[in-house]
């Protein structure tokens, strides 16, 4: 079960370092082209892939490592599992316009995924994540690498899926 989230934390940190790899290099113009040209190709691939593993490690860390989840992690999912479905259709049909919903869907996730990240890093509890059933939106399952936790794990996928999307769309 560590390895599962030994591998998710590396995950995380490598999405995180091509990510800021990717956002400089763009910079470049030769480098932009290249960028470009992969995420045309690939771009859709790697969003689905990406939402692949996020669905999968927010249920280990849920059903397998029993991890209740806060309203916000809730709420992120409800926008970040369709992913899934979407992009795989996408795939499947060649329909570039799906990504359309996708990122659509991933602006709301990414808005929640932000306001959680805000409240769980400067440890501010609120009226709307109060104590019950489910977690408060600060509790600390995990704190990797001094940084990486469940919120941030989130927050990076929805990043860099919306990133892939956005540029999947706009690579004409």
């Amino acid at each position: 079960m560590n390895n599962i989230n030994e591998i998710l934390v590396f995950l995380t940190f490598l999405s995180q370092i091509v990510f800021v790899a990717g956002l400089i290099s763009f910079f470049n113009y030769k480098a932009r082209e290249q960028i470009i040209l992969y995420i045309k190709k690939y771009g859709l691939i790697w969003a689905f892939v990406i939402a692949l593993v996020a669905t999968s490690g927010s249920l280990f860390y849920s059903e397998i490592m029993k991890f209740d989840p806060c309203k916000l992690c809730w709420y992120q999912r409800i926008f970040v599992y369709p992913q899934v479905f979407l992009l795989g259709l996408a795939i499947y049909k060649k329909e570039k316009a799906i990504v359309d919903y996708s990122l659509l869907l991933l602006l709301f996730g990414g808005l929640i995924s932000l306001y959680h990240n805000y409240i769980y890093y400067r440890i501010i509890d609120t009226a709307f994540c109060e104590t019950g059933q489910l977690a408060t939106c600060t509790t600390k399952y995990i704190f990797e690498m001094g940084y990486i936790t469940i919120p941030l794990m989130a927050m990076t996928s929805i990043i860099l899926m919306a990133s892939l999307l956005w540029g999947y769309k706009n690579s004409e």
